[in-house]
């Protein structure tokens, strides 16, 4: 395994000062948004597809603090009713830029359509009243399914895979959503960005999920969340508050170590049951809290993973058992 960072964590800060920090920290990789959600502060996604020469250049740039970039991120909403076809031109870019430079995979959620003729994306989140699963079969089968298929497809033919983030308010959301979609279109490039922190606090058990996802998992983030139980006592898990609002809300994406309940232990486990699993690619830090600083917080979780972290393969080997 190798420990990284997203750059947007830091992203006031210029790529050079971002990839200088990477390094002291002794990380190994770095993952790069393209656009989408992201305002991709250290990537022109237009230059790097038209010109090698900005490729190049970003790749040396990298290549010279003895980073690799191990992905690129592209976030956003494929499937929304109105901006979809603009989000799917930001990730197919991303994809042709990741096959010219060799990554291996690019970072994205999986969409979000409307219900039938809305102009806005409907999470379906229950089962009841009965329209809300006409609703998630018209948004899979009419919608999701076709997209997914061609996109899957002009995936394979770059060579590079597709890392969804299960994530609230996107139609694959667990692993029974991914594994749906995997089942339609494939699993050779269509896998999971395990991104903890999401399936915290809508209650998932993490190794749990490590276990059901196995080889599907193709990308990790290291991010934290803290379900503040004083105020889910009060309100539930589900809530509308802004991040700004940390103090009221039932969870926050918090500094890595400061939100599970098991600190340290609990991210020790979490990288022993990857790599039970087999999964020996990049842990990318990801820092989204808003009370602790940008540069402390990434400093910290870089301290973290790099106590816990496993580099090295196995010695034995299946025939010796």
């Amino acid at each position: 395994m190798q420990v990284g960072l997203i750059t947007d964590s830091l992203g006031s800060r210029p790529l050079d000062e971002v990839l200088d920090i990477t390094a002291e920290l002794s990380l190994d990789t770095v993952e790069i948004a393209t656009g989408n959600w992201s305002e991709s502060p250290h990537a022109n996604l237009g230059e790097l597809v038209s010109r090698k020469a900005a490729r190049d250049e970003l790749a040396g740039r990298i290549a010279a603090r003895g980073l690799t970039l191990s992905a690129l991120n592209a976030n956003g909403n494929s499937l929304h009713p109105v901006s979809g076809p603009a989000h799917d031109a930001c990730v197919r870019d991303s994809i042709r830029v990741a096959s010219e430079m060799g990554v291996p995979t690019v970072v994205m959620m999986s969409g979000l359509p409307g219900a039938r003729g809305e102009k806005s994306p409907n999470w379906i989140t229950t089962s009841w009243p009965p329209e809300t699963l006409e609703i998630l079969e018209y948004q899979w089968n009419e919608v999701a399914i076709p997209y997914w298929t061609e996109l899957a497809a002009f995936a394979r033919r770059h060579d590079v895979r597709l890392a969804i983030e299960m994530h609230a308010r996107q139609l694959v959301f667990n692993p029974t959503t991914l594994r749906r979609l995997q089942d339609e279109v494939g699993d050779d490039v269509v896998g999971a960005n395990l991104d903890p922190s999401h399936l915290m606090w809508m209650g998932a058990d993490i190794p749990t999920v490590i276990r059901a996802l196995g080889s599907s998992i193709f990308h990790v983030h290291a991010k934290d969340a803290r379900v503040e139980t004083h105020n889910l006592a009060v309100n539930g898990i589900n809530d509308t508050l802004p991040p700004a609002r940390s103090a009221e809300r039932s969870w926050n994406y918090v500094t890595l170590g400061l939100g599970h309940p098991g600190g340290a232990t609990f991210w020790a486990d979490f990288v022993y049951g990857l790599k039970a699993v087999g999964y020996s690619g990049p842990l990318n830090i990801e820092h989204e809290d808003i009370v602790v600083g940008s540069l402390e917080g990434v400093r910290k979780s870089a301290e973290l993973l790099r106590s816990v972290v496993l580099r090295d393969p196995a010695d034995w080997t299946p025939a010796d058992i």
